[in-house]
């Protein structure tokens, strides 16, 4: 599992989501986390943190969003030197094979899908966690 200072960031354009993630996240144990309300508005702050060396070790995004689809951000991510290996979690209420499909050949760590629980959100990150370990 992801050690509890992990810096996060929790992506959605919902409040509620955000919170709804912050609170399961807190209740693992995570103390380090960081929120924004849209892909466009996350992209700046995952380069302003790699860049002073503090950057984000994991994101948690929901898929649909107004101005920049999690998705998009995550291709950003993926092609970003300094950040393609950051573990990236999609949260979507999509179920569709496509988007599933779509996500997992874009370099999504994994993905959640809406509703979810606490539990759900702690086996994603364990298997997330052993993929990122592993891939070291």
């Amino acid at each position: 599992m992801f050690p509890s200072n992990t810096r996060i960031l929790i992506i959605d354009d919902m409040k509620t989501m955000r919170l709804v993630m912050k609170k399961s996240l807190t209740g693992l144990g995570f103390t380090t986390i960081a929120e924004a309300d849209d892909g466009e508005t996350a992209w700046p702050m995952i380069q302003q943190a790699a860049s002073s060396g503090s950057p984000y070790q994991l994101i948690l995004s929901d898929w649909n969003m107004p101005k920049m689809k999690g998705l998009e951000l995550l291709k950003l991510v993926r092609t970003a030197d300094n950040l393609k290996n950051t573990p990236f979690i999609l949260v979507t209420a999509e179920s569709e094979g496509d988007q599933v499909k779509l996500a997992l050949t874009s370099g999504v760590s994994h993905y959640i899908v809406k509703p979810f629980t606490a539990e759900t959100l702690q086996e994603r990150l364990k298997t997330v966690f052993a993929k990122t370990v592993a891939g070291k």
